[in-house]
């Protein structure tokens, strides 16, 4: 009974997002007050009534009510409830409720928080959030409905895919849709705004909490996928660049940039048009992901659909909102006049700079993802595009960005001198060069990545603490010192989360040039050679997990006599699913990991062992958690929370 309570609630959802679409639009076109405020209850209505939904397909997942066919495919009694509970997203139609349920969450806040808006701009808001939430609910609804029952239920369920039986894994996808749903509250901004004819200071200052919330959870999001693939997978990557991998890649590109040109209309009345047009492409790069993940058209590990009916679906949702959106933006083009005008070298020219290469670096790794399915399509040759092009094809745009990034934060609006600007960054910059100089000079034989890497890296970090304490103003230390903690959290926010970049440019330029590597095959008893330290196999048993059998070997690292760390890297086979993971044994560390993996039995009665030393790859993921608190900071400063003080004279044109 629940089941159907369940997807009756579904289907009322639907019907309040239908009301939610039109009836605010009308009373916002008419001046309607009553119709307006519809807006306001129906996307609070539609979050209880999805809420209720997903909270009864996590019933059935909880009780294993093998009557539910989802239920059957993707969990099993023996589960650990955990795992029953993220089963409920780790599949196709889950994850699909756990997205509109998203949606609706942001379309409440919108309507709870957002009573700064404008009454006209509010109900277009939320009637676009509407609009976004009737075709991904009919999408649910008429080609993956959670919560079909089967005629004949089994005795038990098929289990979820064992890849995703992983903390990291039953995490992530939360928090990605968290970054990928959020992304519609900034489209929603932007065509509520070319609707109404209103693009000013006090737009770039509302969209900006919410595109700056979806950016947070994006980070997060993309770093516990990271994290997971490196100790999952078995080859000790941090990144692969995956189709599906891309796909949550390029919107978060796209969103930094929007973020950095929402500064510059908020604070100079400039770059009205080229922010629509970013707010429009990073939903619309989100979606173009959703495709990914869903269609089948792209093979990958995270893929959860292989079904072209839904591809097809997707595009049309894509093809109708991006298409919309894009001609009224054409339409709408010559009412988005920019009123502050800038020198070649200004912050405002910066942040243009940056925002270009945010772009082409999304446009590229696109381009790259797309490719082999064009060239399929177009002249019938499977193609791979893999790491080399994209290492060589990205990394120049995010190493300019990175050069840039300090002096630009600096320079003043309108008009600046690139030599006053520097003059607060010389004892940075002196220090960078001299760090990457340093380790120039301790390594030997080695590829320059790591010293070039390590400069780069700390020049973005030295860079980002110079621009703080340039904000302290002048006089003695002690106090700058006490005016440093007394600045605004938005403040603190920037600079802690481009150190966060800066702390990861370095990490991924250390692991690439540092690391060491070892495959052999191995006896029981065996020591062999890892860089410094001894690696012993003591043994390998085989044993049994609540549903699963493993493979696991004991092995020990020394440095010299003393032993460092017992590791249990583990081959695990999961019966009902039969399917195959690998568990390394990892040992973390502040500077290195020493990672471990127990391969197949050989014909000599041996063990094939891959070994590794990952220098600073902690520090890889130390930098997402500094860029999400330095985001989590500035979301906190209320000035960027909501729209109090934006009160600026509009220049809207009509409408109607």
């Amino acid at each position: 009974m629940i089941v159907e309570l369940g997807h009756f609630a579904l289907i009322l959802a639907l019907a309040v997002a239908l009301v939610q679409s039109t009836v605010p639009l009308v009373g916002a076109h008419k001046r309607w007050q009553g119709w307006m405020a519809v807006a306001e209850p129906a996307a609070l209505t539609q979050l209880l009534l999805i809420g209720f939904s997903f909270a009864a397909l996590t019933y059935a997942f909880v009780t294993s009510d093998f009557s539910v066919r989802l239920v059957v495919l993707n969990s099993h009694t023996l589960k650990p409830l955990i795992y029953k509970i993220s089963g409920v997203w780790g599949n196709h139609e889950g994850s699909l409720l756990l997205w509109v349920l998203i949606l609706a969450l942001f379309g409440a806040c919108a309507a709870a928080f957002g009573q700064n808006l404008p009454p006209t701009l509010r109900a277009r808001v939320l009637a676009v959030q509407g609009m976004i939430g009737v075709a991904f609910l009919a999408f649910l609804l008429f080609t993956s409905n959670p919560f079909l029952r089967l005629a004949e239920p089994p005795f038990d369920g098929e289990d979820l895919n064992p890849l995703l039986q992983d903390p990291g894994l039953a995490f992530h996808p939360p928090f990605l849709y968290l970054g990928y749903v959020g992304l519609s509250m900034a489209f929603s901004f932007a065509v509520a705004a070319l609707i109404e004819g209103r693009v000013d200071a006090a737009w770039g200052r509302w969209v900006r909490p919410w595109t700056l919330a979806a950016w947070i959870f994006l980070t997060i999001g993309i770093a516990l996928g990271s994290w997971w693939a490196y100790y999952e997978l078995g080859w000790g990557g941090f990144w692969f660049w995956d189709p599906v991998e891309n796909a949550s890649f390029m919107p978060w590109l796209i969103s930094a940039a929007l973020l950095h040109s929402a500064i510059v209309v908020e604070k100079r009345e400039a770059l009205k048009s080229w922010t629509i047009l970013l707010a429009i492409l990073a939903f619309g790069f989100s979606l173009i992901g959703t495709f990914i993940v869903r269609s089948g058209v792209i093979t990958s590990v995270h893929a959860f659909a292989n079904d072209p009916e839904r591809g097809v679906f997707i595009l049309l949702i894509l093809g109708i909102f991006m298409g919309g959106a894009l001609t009224l933006f054409a339409a709408r083009a010559s009412a988005m006049e920019a009123k502050g005008v800038f020198s070649m070298v200004s912050r405002e020219s910066a942040l243009v700079l940056n925002n270009l290469l945010l772009a082409v670096a999304c446009f590229v790794v696109f381009i790259g993802t797309i490719w082999p399915l064009v060239a399929e399509l177009v002249w019938g040759r499977k193609l791979s595009v893999g790491a080399p092009f994209f290492n060589a094809a990205f990394t120049p745009f995010m190493v300019v960005i990175a050069m840039a990034m300090p002096l630009g934060a600096v320079l003043p609006w309108k008009r600046a001198q690139l030599g006053k600007g520097m003059a607060s960054l010389w004892g940075a910059l002196a220090l960078s060069v001299a760090l990457g100089a340093l380790i120039f000079a301790l390594q030997t034989g080695r590829s320059a990545l790591g010293p070039v890497g390590a400069a780069l890296g700390a020049w973005v970090v030295f860079g980002a603490f110079s621009e703080l304490w340039l904000r302290t103003g002048r006089g003695g230390i002690g106090a700058r010192i006490g005016r440093i903690g007394r600045l605004p959290r938005a403040d603190w926010g920037k600079a802690v989360s481009h150190a966060g970049l800066g702390v990861t440019v370095f990490a991924v330029a250390a692991i690439n040039a540092w690391q060491v590597e070892d495959i052999r095959v191995v006896q029981e008893s065996e020591s062999f050679p890892l860089g410094k330290y001894s690696v012993t196999l003591a043994d390998v048993r085989e044993m049994q997990g609540p549903n699963y059998m493993t493979t696991m070997a004991a092995m020990e690292v020394r440095d010299g006599d003393r032993l460092i760390a017992t590791l249990h890297p583990e081959k695990r086979i999961y019966p009902v699913a039969a399917m195959p993971t690998t568990e390394a044994g990892i040992d973390y560390g502040i500077t290195r990991d020493l990672y471990l993996v127990i391969g197949d039995p050989q014909a000599n009665g041996g063990w094939a062992v891959r070994s590794y030393i990952k220098p600073f790859a902690n520090w890889i993921w130390g930098g997402a958690i500094l860029m999400a608190l330095g985001g989590a900071l500035s979301l906190s400063d209320r000035r960027y929370r909501v729209a109090a003080g934006a009160r600026h004279k509009v220049s809207a044109v009509p409408a109607e």
